[in-house]
């Protein structure tokens, strides 16, 4: 990357992974940050509140999708660097509508890709070669393990089973064709499943938080054993940056917490910790408000990720463990309610109660 002050531009910087690792970067790296986010209902202003009046933070309300926009972000602020979280992220809602992932995923990255390509092209020498383009991507792009499988590994074959694994799994391979096409330096990570402060409430963790601070039942689907590796995003912003820094154009670094956990015993902790430090009149054990529910369709059984390259190539190892994480996690959100109550709106209940609400108890 070019030596001086220069910014980067960060797409998607107000969703939950992208609001931390901006606020990540201005608090480690110090240099400024443009913030291209189209504030769709998981992006929210309120998460970079404190940089209000930060010189270093410049927000910008638009789409990737709006090339004139892009190519004049490059032109006028010629980063050195752009990282691109910009994605929608959920599977069920992929399910119920994958025009959208289509759209935002693949044909957002295209854009993208096309505006910093063009801009990239007519850098000087020095700045073409320090110039990065990092993707954050995710471990859903190689499919489902069985309970004995290895971890998946940047080589494992891509298999996607959702309309959103798919949507990243192609924007993955546009990017990686970009650079042997185009030589453009790219750098892709695939990230296990995120938490932490800021995560929109329609994921796992932060659901069963909310649900259970109001007493609500907690939806697990199916039998609650399909398995994912979690990763505080404290850890996975550290990550991007030192893949950004130091990882080699046209590479792959998989990022993983090596927490893997069953949904039902991540609900369970949670609702351990909820007992612990925020014991409520009438209910002895949170568990007692965990309900099956049908499975989704789809749902892949297990997730797990091999992280020895990014290890072994960058010193990059997660510093949180689990259990503390999770802890800090639910105390960040029953210290944060209103922040909650903002963001859930109507269309977010009517939201639960399309993918939730219809759904039979298993």
């Amino acid at each position: 990357m070019p030596r001086g002050t220069r910014v980067i531009l960060v797409t998607g910087g107000a969703g939950f992974i992208g609001s931390n690792f901006v606020l990540d970067w201005l608090a480690a790296e110090r240099t400024p940050v443009v913030n291209l986010d189209k504030l769709t209902y998981a992006g929210n202003l309120e998460n970079l509140a404190g940089l209000k009046n930060d010189a270093r933070h410049t927000f910008v309300k638009g789409d990737i999708n709006d090339r004139a926009l892009v190519a004049k972000l490059l032109r006028e602020h010629r980063p050195q660097a752009v990282v691109n979280f910009a994605a929608e992220s959920h599977v069920d809602r992929s399910i119920h509508g994958p025009a959208d992932f289509v759209q935002t995923n693949i044909m957002g990255t295209f854009s993208l890709l096309e505006e910093a390509r063009a801009y990239w092209s007519n850098l000087k020498e020095a700045e073409k070669s320090d110039f990065r383009f990092l993707h954050a991507s995710t471990d859903e792009v190689y499919g489902s393990l069985g309970a004995n499988d290895p971890a998946f590994t940047e080589t494992t074959p891509y298999a996607p089973n959702s309309p959103y694994a798919a949507s990243k799994a192609a924007s993955d391979h546009l990017v990686r064709s970009y650079h042997h096409t185009y030589g453009l330096p790219v750098v892709t990570t695939n990230c296990s499943n995120n938490y932490g402060p800021y995560q929109f409430p329609e994921k796992l963790i932060p659901l069963m938080v909310v649900n259970a601070a109001k007493r609500k039942p907690l939806p697990v689907y199916g039998d609650g054993k399909n398995v994912r590796d979690w990763l505080y995003v404290g850890d996975h912003c550290e990550a991007v940056r030192l893949a950004l820094k130091r990882g080699r154009p046209g590479e792959t670094y998989n990022i993983g917490g090596n927490a893997e956990k069953t949904n039902l015993e991540v609900v369970n902790a949670l609702c351990a910790i909820l007992d612990e430090i925020r014991p409520q009149p009438h209910i002895t054990h949170h568990s007692s408000l965990i309900t099956h529910v049908q499975d989704r369709p789809g749902h892949d059984r297990r997730y797990a990720m091999d992280a020895g390259k990014l290890r072994s190539e960058l010193g990059w190892m997660p510093r949180e463990q689990f259990d503390t994480g999770l802890k800090k996690t639910v105390q960040w959100y029953l210290d944060h309610m209103a922040w909650v109550d903002g963001v859930v709106s109507g269309a977010y209940r009517s939201w639960i109660d399309l993918n939730y609400g219809r759904r039979e108890r298993a």
